[in-house]
């Protein structure tokens, strides 16, 4: 294979930074681009050749940034302060990537993204998938499922009180780890593949909130019970623990989509392309507890 130049936006944050490092670890003679609109911040990347990334740049700049480059793996960005800004974003990126030559795009969507999902930040995924089916680009859309590092995350109050608190009913999620999410997006983007496809990225089953219950009565040795309730009830008890209600509403939208089947399909994607299955949730809920 000939040598190629392979991007990654958003390198200084923790899946783009993991993908950098799951492409060095790969060797070969592909020469690793890790961009960031903080160049500083990329001082702990070792093997890669850093560059200023910025999607807020004016397109010329922009593209400038894409010169050279093979494959380019575009991370969603984090600009949520105001309705369709990250959309925006990424649209910008995509014209700047088709006009410096990039042959082939990957970017990281929503697991289900679409016009109906209960998920509001869905819309701006929804819009870049289809600027990128429009562009005539070849393209791999990668839909990560929600991460298993957020339920991770509540593990230990739902041991310490014994509940388990959701809004999803009976709904089942297939969490993926941000591993396995920067294992498969390192493995896409140093592939050959010069087509046109939408992956879903999953953990290797769903789970409802009582199996999780059960997983964690049995690893943690103490009851746990799965306790659903309504959603406004979920946005209070997220607000009165801190979080600001506009995140608290995000996060309650995914317990709403987790009720609509949203995000209860598994697939083997993540076997499909690195070769190595999917992380089972019940491992990384151990994992939480020993820690």
């Amino acid at each position: 294979m000939a040598k190629r130049s392979l991007l990654v936006t958003g390198a200084s944050g923790q899946l783009g930074g993991e993908v950098v490092r799951r492409l060095v670890a790969r060797g070969g003679d592909d020469v690793i681009i890790a961009g960031s609109r903080e160049v500083g911040k990329l001082a702990g990347l070792d093997g890669v050749t850093p560059r200023r990334v910025d999607f807020d740049d004016d397109e010329a700049t922009l593209q400038a940034a894409f010169e050279g480059v093979d494959r380019a793996l575009i991370i969603s960005t984090d600009a949520l302060d105001r309705p369709g800004r990250r959309a925006e974003q990424h649209l910008r990126a995509i014209r700047a990537a088709k006009a410096a030559g990039v042959k082939h795009l990957l970017y990281t969507s929503l697991a289900k993204a679409a016009d109906d999902s209960a998920i509001p930040i869905a819309q701006d995924h929804v819009l870049t998938e289809r600027a990128l089916a429009a562009s005539g680009l070849g393209h791999t859309v990668l839909r990560n499922n929600l991460y298993a590092e957020v339920l991770v995350g509540a593990v230990g109050h739902a041991v310490s009180s014994g509940q388990l608190i959701t809004a999803r009913g009976e709904g089942a999620i297939a969490y993926v780890t941000r591993s396995d999410c920067a294992r498969a997006a390192a493995a896409a983007l140093a592939s050959s593949f010069d087509g046109q496809r939408v992956l879903e990225i999953t953990g290797p089953e769903a789970v409802t909130g009582d199996q999780i219950a059960a997983m964690l009565t049995e690893l943690s040795g103490r009851p746990v019970a799965h306790l659903p309730v309504p959603v406004e009830a979920y946005v209070q008890g997220l607000v009165q623990a801190g979080l600001p209600e506009p995140y608290a509403q995000v996060y309650a939208s995914f317990e709403v989509a987790a009720a609509r089947g949203e995000l209860g399909e598994a697939s083997g994607a993540v076997e499909a392309l690195s070769g190595e299955a999917a992380t089972p949730l019940r491992v990384a809920l151990a994992g939480a507890l020993k820690g």
